[in-house]
C-alpha cells in the first residue's frame, strides 16, 4: 500500500508517532536526515503515562527492564544532606507504573527502531525534507534520499523533526518564548566509589548555584548537569576539564571518565500552531522547555498518541476529518500550560536573587520532603509529574460526567476481577467501559455497532477511584474517557454517538 503518512523526524516523538500508525494500520514512511538513532543520552526520564502507551503497544515491561527505576531525589547543600524525596512507588494505587524510570536515549529510540522493524518496518535514514506543498486534497513532499531529490505525495504530512522543524518554518507558524541566560553543561562520567544509591537522583545546591547527578545506564553511568560559571561562557573550546573541578566540588567526589560531554542553553517556546490544512507538528517541533520534572519527551510521545488514532480514524473512514482539529487544540493548551509551570520550577534552581536562594534553602529542603509525608500531596505530585493529569474536559470529542469523571479525563486505573482495566485498551479502539452491569439495551446496541463493551465486577475500590456503579464510559484508543453517562441514560448514549 502506498503512504498515507510522511513521518519526518525519527526521534521518540517520530517513533511512537510511527508504531501507532502501525498499530492501526496507517501505512506511512518515516525519514530522518541523521545516520541512525542519536548516539548519545540525552532526555533520561520516562514517566507512567509513556509507559501507559507502551503497554497499549505491548512492550512497556521490555522497556523497563532497560532502565534504572528511581527510588529517591537527595537534597545536599554544600555538602551537607539537607531532605530525601521517596518516589519509590510514589503513585501507587494510580497507576500500573507507579515510578520513574531513567533510561538513556540513545538506547530508548534503538529499541523503538527495533520494534519497527519487527514488523518489517524500517526508517529512512540519511533523508531529508527538503520542502512541501499542501494543496488541499494531498501534500506532495521533496525529498532528498542518498543525494537524489524526489517527490512524493501523501494525505498527512507530521513534523516531528525537532526545534528547528522544517515543518514549521514552512508553515510559518511563530515560535514564541525565549531562552534563559545560563549557559549548562551536560556529562555522562563514571566516579569514584561514593556510597551513593545506584537509583538515586541527588541534586547538590551551593553558592556556584546547582549541580545534579542522576543515574544514566545499569552500567554506573551517571550524568552530571550544571552551570557553566559566567568567565567561561564565551570559551570557543570548553571542555569538561575546565567544569571538572567545580563540579568534583559540588559533588563531593573524583570523576575518572568522561563519555559524553555538552553544553546548552535552555529555551521556552510554544508554536503558534499545531496544525494547519494537511500539516501537523508534535514534539520539539511545537514545544520546548526547561528540563525540570523530565517534561520535555514525554510531552511530545503524547502529541505523537493523540494524532494517531485521530489520522488513522479519518484515513480509515471512521470520523469526519473535522477531528483532526482537536489534535490542537488539546494539546497545545497542556504545551502552553508545561512552559509555564516549568519555567516557574527551574528559574528559582538557576536564579541568583534573594528569593531564589529563599526557595532553595526553605522551600526545597523544608517544605517540599514534609508535604510530600501526606498521602494527598504525594498523589498530586505524582499526577503532576507523570502526565496522568492531563486531561481533555472541553474538547469538542469530551462529553459528560458520571461519578467524579469527566470526558475527556483520563481513564482512572483500577484492578478488577480480571487484572486490571487498562489490559482491554491494548485494542486501542473505541470501547465501552461499565463498571458493574450493562442494561440490555447497551448490549444490543454493542454488538449492533460492533462496539467492543467491558463489563468490569464492581468492588468499593472502583468509587474511590471516581467511577459510578453501572454508568457508562466511552473510552477514546488513548485511554481518555470520550463521554460518561450515569447509569439510566442509554438514549442520551445511542443518540450521541449516532448524531
Amino acid at each position: 500500500m502506498s503512504a498515507q503518512v510522511l513521518i519526518t523526524g525519527a526521534g521518540p516523538t517520530g517513533l511512537v508517532l510511527a508504531l501507532r500508525l502501525a498499530g492501526h494500520g496507517v501505512p506511512f514512511r518515516i525519514i530522518d536526515q541523521n545516520k541512525g538513532p542519536g548516539e548519545s543520552s540525552r532526555a533520561l526520564v520516562i514517566h507512567a503515562r509513556t509507559l501507559e502507551f507502551y503497554r497499549q503497544l505491548g512492550f512497556a515491561e521490555e522497556l523497563i527492564e532497560l532502565g534504572i527505576k528511581m527510588k529517591s531525589v537527595r537534597l545536599l547543600e554544600n555538602g551537607q544532606k539537607k531532605a530525601k524525596l521517596e518516589l519509590a512507588d510514589l503513585g501507587a494505587g494510580l497507576s500500573p507504573f507507579p515510578f520513574i524510570l531513567s533510561l538513556a536515549q540513545d538506547v530508548h529510540e534503538q529499541f523503538l527502531v527495533k520494534k519497527l522493524q519487527e514488523q518489517g518496518i524500517e526508517v529512512e535514514w540519511e533523508t531529508e525534507l527538503l520542502s512541501f506543498t499542501d494543496y488541499g486534497d494531498e501534500v506532495e513532499a521533496v525529498i532528498c534520499k542518498n543525494g537524489k531529490t524526489e517527490w512524493a505525495r501523501f494525505d498527512y504530512i507530521c513534523g516531528c523533526d525537532g526545534a528547528h522543524s522544517t515543518v514549521r518554518k514552512t508553515l510559518n507558524f511563530k515560535f514564541s518564548g525565549g531562552t534563559y541566560e545560563e549557559l549548562f553543561y551536560v556529562a555522562d562520567v563514571k566516579a569514584a566509589d561514593d556510597g551513593m544509591e545506584k537509583d538515586g537522583f541527588y541534586m547538590f545546591i551551593d553558592q556556584g548555584g546547582f549541580c545534579a547527578f542522576i543515574p544514566v545506564r545499569t552500567t554506573g553511568m551517571r550524568r552530571v548537569v550544571g552551570i557553566v560559571p559566567n568567565e567561561m561562557r564565551d570559551s570557543p573550546d570548553l571542555s569538561f576539564e575546565n567544569v571538572r573541578p567545580i563540579a568534583e566540588k559540588q559533588l563531593g567526589l573524583a570523576i575518572h571518565n568522561v563519555n559524553w560531554f555538552s553544553t546548552y542553553r535552555v529555551h521556552h517556546r510554544v508554536s503558534e500552531h499545531f496544525r494547519k490544512g494537511r500539516a501537523f507538528i508534535a514534539g520539539d517541533a511545537g514545544h520546548i522547555h526547561s528540563p525540570a520534572g523530565g517534561q520535555g519527551m514525554n510531552t511530545g510521545i503524547g502529541d505523537a498518541v493523540n494524532l494517531s488514532w485521530k489520522l488513522a480514524a479519518v484515513l480509515q473512514g471512521k470520523a469526519d476529518p473535522d477531528i483532526l482539529d482537536t489534535y490542537e487544540t488539546e494539546r497545545i493548551a497542556f504545551a502552553r500550560l508545561l512552559v509555564s509551570t516549568t519555567d516557574r520550577a527551574f528559574r528559582p534552581l538557576v536564579g541568583r536573587g534573594f528569593q531564589s536562594k529563599l526557595i532553595r534553602k526553605i522551600l526545597f529542603p523544608l517544605v517540599i520532603p514534609a508535604l510530600l509525608k501526606v498521602p494527598n500531596a504525594r498523589k498530586r505530585a505524582f499526577n503532576l509529574l507523570s502526565q496522568t493529569r492531563i486531561h481533555y474536559r472541553g474538547s469538542k470529542i469530551s462529553d459528560g460526567k458520571a461519578g467524579s469523571i469527566h470526558g475527556g479525563d483520563r481513564l482512572p486505573w483500577i484492578k478488577t476481577d480480571r487484572g486490571d482495566n487498562y489490559e482491554p485498551l491494548k485494542s486501542m479502539k473505541w470501547q465501552i467501559h461499565v463498571y458493574g452491569k450493562a442494561s440490555r439495551n447497551l448490549r444490543e446496541f454493542a454488538v449492533e455497532k460492533d462496539i467492543e463493551l467491558i463489563e468490569f465486577e464492581w468492588n468499593s475500590e472502583m468509587a474511590k477511584a471516581g467511577f459510578e456503579r453501572d454508568a457508562v464510559y466511552w473510552v477514546r484508543p488513548d485511554g481518555h474517557v470520550g463521554f460518561a453517562f450515569g447509569k439510566g441514560r442509554d438514549r442520551e448514549v445511542r443518540d450521541f454517538i449516532l448524531k
